[in-house]
């Protein structure tokens, strides 16, 4: 299925041997001794590893100028940043150094820098593709998936991974499909209904650019066929504040239990604990200033408000997915654009305070998705002022089929 292709690792995908930084000076000289399920399962279907990449310092950035070795500059322009965390994973894909890459997604981190560098990345429903030897945020919204040049890759790429993994306690009933049987039969546009979530569109951080070119996007697939309408879900709105007080907490709880948690039946890795444990206890005032803020927010909530707000975001969580289930039931899939910007300008020198504004104010579109477990799919929609503008699909839990699917037959229509 992958024989002949070139595959790039995020570097916190365990890779026996093979020293895994996490983007990160603060966890070093970590080498893992097990490969990750999907390292195995992509060496099965016949890839060859080429890469470890590049990524955001421990994960929790979107912006792609976190690592501790060094931004990650956009192929596009060098002006500009890749986005992340995944951010190294979507570059080597677009500068051709690697065929297919695989990412992390806990707030948009495979479909953030996939659409600032102009390439296709897919975030799988939750627990679709197994995260075992894999670093997370936490269980309830750590995703791993492809990113590729064009959809079929990323669709082989699903397929090889997909799959129940015992040793994974994010996965529940895994249900997989045939993801290259969905592309290779040449869907046609009229196939799909799209529904274009009105709340997507015309934020505060939205640029007016992206807007128009998504909305030109989806009229030109209109034209070709398929049926497209407006349609509204104000709890959309609601997505960043209930992600905010699961992710906080839930990071917050992944980093006191040295970087794997606790509660779960799956796979423990006792060196990459012992290796957490180690820079958390010596090394913490060198953590990055978002792991800083996670951390002690997470901490202060826990304590003061006895993981209320956790709770609390952690059940309106299911509450937004029936809102987007409700419309779901009427339309094939939702659409919006992926980042509500293009990429970030490189800025020498941030401040702490630019440094965190910059990390989360691109994921307000693609984060409500990694609570509720929705697929969810960037393509390249066009460009702004030289930069990639991505378009998201979401579709139904566990009908990652049918994203990849539309998104084949969109991208088909706009060659």
């Amino acid at each position: 299925m992958l024989a002949g292709y070139d595959v790039g690792l995020k570097d916190n995908v365990s890779l026996a041997d093979i020293e895994m930084t996490f983007g990160s000076d603060v966890v070093s000289g970590y080498i893992p001794t097990i490969d990750a399920t999907i390292v195995t399962r992509l060496l099965d279907a016949g890839g060859t590893i080429t890469a470890k990449l590049n990524m955001e310092n421990l994960a929790f950035s979107g912006s792609g100028e976190m690592s501790a070795y060094g931004g990650v500059l956009n192929p596009h322009d060098e002006e500009h940043l890749a986005g992340g965390s995944s951010s190294g994973s979507a570059a080597a894909v677009v500068s051709g150094d690697v065929d297919v890459s695989i990412g992390g997604d806990q707030a948009g981190s495979i479909r953030i820098p996939a659409s600032w560098c102009g390439c296709v990345g897919h975030k799988p429903t939750h627990g679709l593709v197994p995260y075992t030897g894999i670093l997370g945020l936490g269980r309830s919204f750590d995703h791993t998936g492809p990113l590729a040049r064009n959809v079929a890759d990323c669709a082989r790429t699903l397929e090889a991974i997909a799959g129940k993994d015992p040793l994974d306690p994010r996965q529940g009933a895994v249900k997989t499909q045939s993801y290259t049987d969905a592309v290779d039969n040449d869907p046609a546009p009229e196939e799909f209904t799209i529904g274009v979530v009105k709340e997507g569109f015309g934020r505060e951080e939205s640029e007016e650019d992206v807007d128009k070119m998504v909305r030109t996007a989806l009229d030109d697939f209109a034209e070709a066929g398929a049926t497209v309408t407006e349609v509204s879900i104000p709890m959309h709105l609601d997505g960043l504040p209930i992600w905010n007080g699961i992710a906080n907490e839930g990071t917050a709880a992944t980093i006191n239990g040295e970087g794997i948690g606790h509660f779960g039946n799956g796979y423990y890795d006792t060196d990459l604990m012992a290796a957490f444990a180690e820079a958390r206890r010596e090394h913490a005032d060198e953590y990055p200033p978002t792991i800083k803020l996670v951390a002690t927010v997470g901490e202060y909530l826990a304590e003061e408000y006895h993981s209320h707000y956790y709770a609390k975001a952690q059940n309106l969580s299911r509450d937004l997915s029936i809102a987007y289930d409700e419309v779901l039931a009427d339309v094939d899939l939702l659409a919006m654009p992926t980042t509500p910007q293009t990429a970030h300008k490189r800025i020498e020198n941030p401040t702490n305070l630019q440094i965190i504004e910059r990390a989360v104010n691109q994921i307000h579109n693609t984060c409500p998705f990694d609570v509720t477990g929705h697929p969810a799919i960037s393509l390249p929609a066009g460009t702004s002022n030289g930069l990639p503008v991505g378009l998201m699909f979401i579709g139904p839990h566990f009908d990652d089929a049918a994203v990849l699917q539309a998104a084949h037959a969109f991208e088909q229509h706009a060659e």
